[in-house]
This record gives C-alpha cells, structure tokens and sequence, in this order.
C-alpha cells in the first residue's frame, strides 16, 4: 500500500511522486508569511503553484491549512513520507516527526554521496564550480561526444550589438480562480497585518508543471540559440534578452532539471542552437544550480554566518523596501525597480547591480542574503547561501569563487546600455558626476587591501591606484556617501 506522501511548496512536479494514484498530503502554513516580508508576488506565486497542484490531484490530495506544519501534521492519522527538504531546518523537523519518513533528495542530477566523495578528494584546495562541472558533466555523459563550437560564449556590449531580435510571444500566464482567491487571501492578510514587500502584479511566472513546460520549450526554440551571446548582458529596454526565467520553476519542483539538461543537449545535437549557446545554459543547471545546492549541504551551518571582510554596515531602508525612486544611478534604479515590480532579474543585475553595491558599501553579507532570499520569486535558502555569501560578497574565504564580484562602471558599462542614460560618468571615480560604482569600488579596494593583494587581478587594480592623494580623495568621498541612496 502505498504511503501518503507529504508535497512541500518546491516539490510540485510530476517527478516527486511514484506513482500516478499515490496519496499527497498538501500544507499552507500562515506563519511563513508572518515571520519576515516576503515579496507580494513570491507569495502569490508560492500559494497559487500550491493550490493549482491540490486542483490537478483531486481527490488524491488531502489539503490542511494551519499556521504551523506541527499542528497539520498533528491531523494527519497515517504514515507518510516526504522526500528530502530543502533547508536545514525543514530537515530538522522532517527528521522530529514520528511516523514520517525522509527519503533521499530528487529534484538535482549529482547525488550527494557523489559530490561528497568528489568534494573529499579535491579538498586540498578550495572547491571549485568548474571542476565539479567538469565531473558532473564526465559522470552523467553530457556534452561529451564530439561536435562544433568553442565551449564558452563571448560577452556582448548591449549598446554595440544592441538586443536579439525579439522572439514571437511565450505562452501567456493566464490567471484564473485559484489565482484570484489567493489575491483576495493576501489582501486579507494584508489587512490583518501581514507584511509584504514590493508591487502585486500579474502572475508571471508558471505555477503548474504544464506552463512550465510550455516556456521551456518556448525558451528551447525561440531563445537559446542567443543564451551564449547575450547571457551576461543587461538592458534597460529588455529584461529577459535571451533568459528563460524559469528559475522559480526549478526551484519550485515544476520542472526536472535533469530532462531540460537532456532537451537543451539535443537541441543542439540537431543543429537548433549552437554549442556556444547550449553549453552556458547546460552549466547554469548541471553546474552552478548543482554545486550551490551541494555546497548548502556540505559546508557546516554557520557558513551563512561568514564575513570574512568584516563587513558590518546594515541594509539601508530604501534598499530593504525596495524604494527605486530615492536612487539616481540608472543601473541601480532600474534593477531595483525590477526587484520592486516583477521580483526578478536575471544574474548580471543580481551580481553586478544590487551584489556589487553592497559589497562595496560594507553591508552585512547574512541581511542581505536574507533580502534576496524573501525578494526574489525563486529565492531559496540553499541558493542565496551560497551565491551571495560566497560569490557576491566574498564573506567565505573564497570556498566558492576566487575573487569578489566587485567591479567599477566602466565594466557596468561594457556589457549595458544603462550608463548611457544616467547622470553619472563611468570613467569618473571623484566629483559630482563621478559613478558611485566607480568610486565605491576603489575605496572597497583600498578599504580591504591587505585581504586582497592576494588576488593577481586585484593587485593590479591596487597597483593602478597608488597615488595617496587620489587614494585619500576616494576614501573620504565614499565614506561620507556611505549607504544613502546613489
């Protein structure tokens, strides 16, 4: 007989369950959204991807809305079982529960028994995405036969080579009942007093497998065949370029991740997308996406507590809340205002934009992972551990990356088109017109130049910087700036 298997909010797909007639415990907990601001429409998307998976099992699906998943739980008179949280927490209370039990983790290609021995072999030296990467992709025979095409794409200047021609429409998110009772359920809790950060909106990200399923073949047609040349670049005038934004739909359990692997590889097999487009994408899910949530899980917990910089400044309010209008660097602007209004961007904005500006200005590396985590619609805890402490705000002694991501204007403005519009100079980094991108990163440099000379590249970048005058100049500019709006 079969087990009754408990469902949690990233684990909505068809490859969470067994067997097509088995029994699915389905929760809402109130409390996720009471204890810190989520994003309006992180919320919309986590109760709608929850409800419309309750409507297509039907009857099969038991539905308990609580405040706590104890007390729901606590109704539940049957065994179950529950496949491998997400988040340390969750699996200390998964792992609490009498009668439940954790079966291995689905969702991700590399086993973690596999990265484990793979991790303890390398730990001579600091672990690397590249080199899993390179294992992952031996171990699961992907991209491995020969064919065309260098294996790394080149970085495109928005202004230079301007957009990809735009591709026909993807299929439309097409809100429905479900989506409008949760609209009228946070609206209520709003009113009761729950917090919500950033603007409602229309759904626009898949809250079931099936319109996932239709974007990503969308995004398989349409836009992957531009992913190599445009991956790293950011437009004011386009958002997405050739992005799939399906990232919530991994994260959420709607999509396989090992069959989009598989689809993107044939895609270029058959001659549909270059290999300079297919292999970013493919290391973006069998490498980065993988290696993330691995780390989560072989590092020791206080890894989030890292701050190997010392960085100590708090998350100013206008940030915190999102508050685009009080910022005058157009990059900056733009990208919140992203944040504010559809609760994404890609990772150029994420890492270059909002990262590289609060590692400039010293912000507490565990805040601000705790924001992108409630403000972004596919923030999860395993992600955000170790992209932004690690890789944006080089808090981890360098576990994950080997240099921060910490960079001027002018490299803002080479891969852009937002210096362009703005009241700022790149090149300046004094003055009024000076680019607080451009002046915050030589006073980052000089703030942390005893941490850093150990970066070939960084050093050069100090060396370039010598003259105690300038140096001097940049600091005090910088330190009276501090963490106002730009």
């Amino acid at each position: 007989m079969l087990r009754r298997r408990w469902l949690l909010a990233d684990q909505l797909g068809p490859h969470f369950l067994d067997d097509p007639d088995q029994p699915v415990l389905l929760v809402e907990i109130r409390d996720l959204f009471r204890r810190r601001p989520m994003h309006r429409q992180k919320a919309h998307l986590i109760l709608s991807a929850l409800r419309h998976r309750a409507a297509e099992l039907g009857d099969r699906a038991l539905v308990l809305r609580t405040d706590t998943f104890r007390e729901a739980l606590a109704q539940v008179g049957e065994p179950l079982e529950v496949c491998h949280p997400h988040s340390r927490a969750a699996l200390r209370f998964a792992r609490s529960v009498p009668e439940l039990t954790v079966l291995p983790p689905r969702g991700f290609v590399t086993s973690q028994a596999d990265f484990a021995g793979w991790a303890d072999r390398t730990r001579r030296g600091p672990l690397r995405m590249a080199d899993f990467y390179r294992h992952a992709r031996r171990r699961h025979d992907v991209l491995t036969a020969p064919a065309g095409g260098a294996a790394a794409a080149r970085r495109t200047r928005a202004e230079d080579h301007g957009v990809p021609t735009p591709p026909p429409v993807p299929p439309p998110i097409v809100e429905d009942e479900i989506d409008a009772q949760v609209r009228r359920d946070l609206d209520r809790w709003a009113a009761e007093g729950v917090r919500f950060v950033g603007r409602d909106g229309p759904r626009r990200h898949p809250a079931t497998h099936a319109e996932a399923q239709a974007r990503l073949a969308h995004f398989l047609t349409h836009r992957l065949p531009q992913y190599g040349r445009y991956a790293d670049v950011m437009s004011v005038d386009d958002p997405l370029l050739a992005h799939s934004a399906l990232s919530s739909s991994f994260n959420f359990g709607l999509l396989d991740p090992e069959l989009a692997i598989r689809a993107a590889e044939q895609a270029w097999r058959s001659g549909a997308a270059p290999r300079t487009a297919v292999e970013p994408f493919i290391r973006g899910l069998l490498g980065w996406r993988e290696f993330l949530w691995q780390l989560y899980w072989y590092f020791e917990p206080p890894y989030r507590g890292a701050n190997w910089l010392g960085a100590t400044e708090p998350l100013p309010q206008w940030f915190a809340e999102l508050d685009a209008d009080a910022v005058e660097a157009h990059c900056l602007a733009d990208v919140l205002a992203a944040v504010r209004d559809r609760a994404w961007t890609h990772h150029s904005p994420r890492l270059l934009v909002l990262g590289n500006y609060a590692l400039q200005r010293g912000w507490r590396p565990s805040e601000l992972a705790d924001w992108f985590q409630r403000c972004f619609v596919d923030g999860t805890d395993w992600v955000m551990n170790a992209t932004v402490v690690g890789m944006s705000q080089y808090a981890d002694l360098a576990r994950v990356d080997t240099r921060p991501y910490a960079v001027g204007g002018t490299d803002i403005d080479e891969i852009s088109d937002y210096c362009a519009g703005c009241r700022y100079v790149p090149e300046r980094a004094l003055g009024d017109l000076a680019c607080p991108y451009t002046g915050g990163f030589e006073s980052f440099l000089h703030r942390n130049r005893e941490r850093l000379v150990a970066d070939p590249r960084l050093a050069a970048e100090l060396d370039s910087r010598d003259d105690p005058e300038h140096r001097e100049a940049v600091l005090a500019q910088e330190e009276k700036r501090g963490s106002t709006p730009p």
